[in-house]
């Protein structure tokens, strides 16, 4: 497995290279006048010679496949943007999107066995891609540079995720995700703590833990019987770096195999220091998240979504943003997961882990190329990406400016965090998939109870990692 290690960008909260455009115009500039070499306007021969009218171009309907839908917090942004976009062009979109589930993954898939694959998918970019990639259904960023040199040009290509198949870039992204530590400001004024910083050490946060127990209260809100996921993940990273921490161990005694192994004891020290729920081994994962909401526990370790889970919380209608209990809402906030050795707390995981494919057959058929193209720059320009991406990161060179004004407290505050990120990098169990997590992840009672070693579960699963 190839090492991938990525930076951060922040819609609205950090501004990295400055964009400096190719001589060729993008498909979406249709105003600007052709120059010169000299930079004038250029002039039709004699001035008074008019140009032949030339034929207007057909109107195109391109088929169009996306996971914006359902409760997606970003639906009605796509859907406004696609109207938009019809309006602006006259092109029409034939919208196919649906929520992402096992289903959903097996039609993607059977559509391109049978040829029925869209024009224009927004799709992951990991394994779940690999199939129409290695069939050459798709076209890369590259290939499509060459007739469009300013394809995807307003995108930093060091965060644009390479396929696993060949390591080319493929997918446009949008928005990303994080995964950093919701905190219950409520629990850490009555333990008499302070709000973790950038610089804060799993020492620290020990300390802080026995506090908070002592006052009365759950440190951490965890399920390990259910979702044992966030503490798997950055308990490992915590004996990695932003560079290894992707790489899966060829078996448990070499140095990143002893890396997972420590990591994982760790999450048993938490254990029994009883720094966790009492019910931790039999709780839901909405059980101890209802206990994090009130007042009960301290610390959540979750992604960027949860901060539109917490704003539900505070809403007597959790379906009306109206609702909101603004003074509750404003006693939870986001920071940075307690580092340890190579690792700083800045370090977070997260990535751009979807984009927009172009497939084949809609770069083959010559009404649908330029269509396609015109339409996946719409959808991923400097204009529409901070619409989607808010709190979360994009890939943007440069990110326009954010009017707080319209977020919540919590996404200003995520947002502030976020523009302290030194790095974000992917989860390591996206690639460590399926029944190889189970020895670990459906084992974690029996880890933390001793029933069974951090050791021979880290050994299953890598033996069944690599038999595979």
């Amino acid at each position: 497995m190839k090492k991938r290690t990525m930076a951060l960008l922040l819609a609205g909260a950090m501004t990295t290279t400055v964009f400096t455009g190719c001589s060729k115009q993008s498909t979406t500039d249709t105003t600007a006048a052709p120059k010169t070499e000299a930079g004038t306007e250029a002039k039709t021969e004699g001035e008074a010679k008019t140009e032949a009218p030339t034929e207007a171009k057909k109107a195109v309907a391109l088929n169009v496949m996306t996971t914006f839908a359902g409760e997606d917090g970003n639906a009605p942004n796509y859907q406004k943007a696609v109207k938009d976009w019809e309006a602006s062009t006259g092109n029409t979109v034939n919208d196919s999107s649906a929520v992402s589930d096992e289903t959903v993954k097996a039609r993607v898939a059977s559509d391109f066995q049978m040829g029925s694959e869209p024009d224009v998918l927004f799709w992951f970019n990991g394994a779940d891609a690999n199939s129409f990639i290695e069939a050459g259904k798709v076209m890369s960023i590259d290939d499509i540079r060459k007739e469009y040199p300013e394809y995807a040009s307003n995108m930093n290509d060091d965060l644009i995720a390479a396929s696993l198949v060949d390591g080319k870039k493929y997918a446009v992204p949008v928005n990303g995700f994080w995964e950093a530590m919701f905190v219950n400001t409520t629990v850490l004024d009555a333990a008499g703590v302070a709000v973790p910083g950038p610089d804060y050490t799993w020492e620290q946060f020990l300390a802080d833990c026995e506090k908070i127990k002592a006052a009365g209260y759950s440190p951490i809100a965890a399920a390990l019987g259910n979702i044992p996921h966030y503490w798997w993940e950055y308990a490992i990273f915590n004996h990695n770096t932003p560079a290894n921490h992707c790489d899966i161990p060829e078996s448990v005694d070499d140095a990143q195999g002893q890396s997972w192994v420590a990591g994982i004891n760790d999450v048993k020290d938490l254990y029994e220091k009883e720094y966790f729920p009492k019910n931790t081994l039999s709780a839901t994962d909405d059980d101890t998240f209802l206990a994090f909401t009130e007042d009960k526990a301290a610390f959540l370790i979750d992604g960027s979504w949860k901060v539109g889970g917490i704003a539900g919380a505070c809403q007597s209608d959790p379906n009306d943003p109206a609702t909101m209990d603004t003074e509750k809402l404003d006693k939870f906030t986001v920071t940075y997961v307690p580092g340890m050795g190579d690792r700083k707390a800045t370090d977070l995981i997260g990535g751009l882990s979807m984009g927009y494919y172009i497939t084949k057959k809609a770069w083959d058929d010559p009404d649908k190329r330029e269509a396609a193209v015109n339409f996946v720059e719409y959808m991923t320009s400097n204009e529409i990406v901070p619409i989607f991406a808010q709190h979360t990161a994009s890939a943007l060179k440069e990110a326009p400016a954010v009017d707080q004004s319209q977020f919540n407290s919590l996404q200003v505050k995520a947002m502030d965090m976020m523009s302290g990120v030194t790095s974000l990098t992917p989860a390591v169990q996206d690639i460590f998939q399926g029944e190889c997590r189970t020895s670990t992840f459906d084992g974690m009672p029996q880890i933390v109870t001793g029933k069974v070693t951090a050791e021979d579960a880290v050994k299953e699963g890598l033996e069944i990692y690599h038999a595979n």
